[in-house]
């Protein structure tokens, strides 16, 4: 797939990776629409460096855990830049968004789970429903979702992140071999790439050393995954791992 022109839509596209996806995509040539939940200000302001970057870019709030916001978030995205000489539409969803709610099994409740459900799940699951349609008629349509070591291993500490994420897996192979041949779907699993606020630097250098390359990667490293699985027109229903390595220290 060639970006230039193309619509892209990234969930929670206006912060960290999230906002390096949605730049990524700006300078590769592709008009994104910057999804965001509360955080307004750096969406805006991911969207005004996308517009200096040569990009057609928009902003639009949508909070997932509500059905009814996430249609209208697509209904938007549908509709940005459609004008009388095109079919609107969406070429490309990323979906980052994705809330990390720590707990365990005794310490967490059924409140978290379907909060956590409802925004990583169900919202990737309708977004794919509403925006699929368009991709099919066009002929050709790029879906990647942000995954993490959750999805693939037993992660205590986040049991419901995890369990989220490794649903969110199973949609990503389901919709790839419903969705196929026009529409290609593919998830990208981040390791560490952008220390979480106020991380000491003790803390950050095990993390390093818990990968195989004993480094920490970057935000740039999944943008040029989620390039690559976009424009890679014979890969689908797979994960790439942008990790150092680091379920190969984790699994040893």
């Amino acid at each position: 797939m060639d970006l230039e022109g193309k619509v892209a839509l990234v969930t929670g596209g206006g912060v960290r990776v999230g906002r390096a996806i949605s730049l990524g995509l700006a300078r590769a040539g592709a008009r994104v629409v910057v999804h965001y939940n509360k955080s307004s200000g750096p969406a805006e302001e991911t969207v005004a460096e996308a517009r200096r970057l040569g990009s057609e870019a928009v902003a639009v709030q949508g909070d997932f855990s509500s059905a009814q916001q996430v249609r209208e978030v697509a209904r938007i995205a549908r509709q940005a830049f459609g004008g009388p000489l095109e079919t609107p539409g969406v070429d490309v969803l990323v979906h980052a968004a994705s809330p990390f709610v720590k707990g365990r099994l005794f310490d967490t409740d059924l409140e978290t789970w379907h909060l956590l459900s409802a925004t990583v799940v169900e919202s990737f699951f309708l977004l794919t429903r509403e925006l699929a349609p368009a991709m099919k008629q066009r002929g050709a349509g790029a879906i990647v979702a942000i995954l993490d070591r959750g999805a693939f291993d037993p992660w205590p500490e986040y049991l419901f992140h995890g369990l989220a994420k490794m649903a969110l897996w199973g949609l990503v192979r389901s919709f790839a071999a419903e969705l196929a041949p026009e529409i290609r779907v593919n998830g990208i699993v981040p390791g560490p790439v952008l220390p979480p606020p106020g991380m000491d630097a003790g803390t950050a250098a095990r993390v390093a050393q818990d990968t195989l390359l004993k480094r920490w990667g970057s935000p740039q490293d999944v943008v040029e995954a989620v390039l690559y699985l976009v424009r890679a027109d014979y890969v689908t229903g797979t994960a790439a791992f942008v990790d150092g390595g680091e379920r190969w220290v984790r699994g040893a």
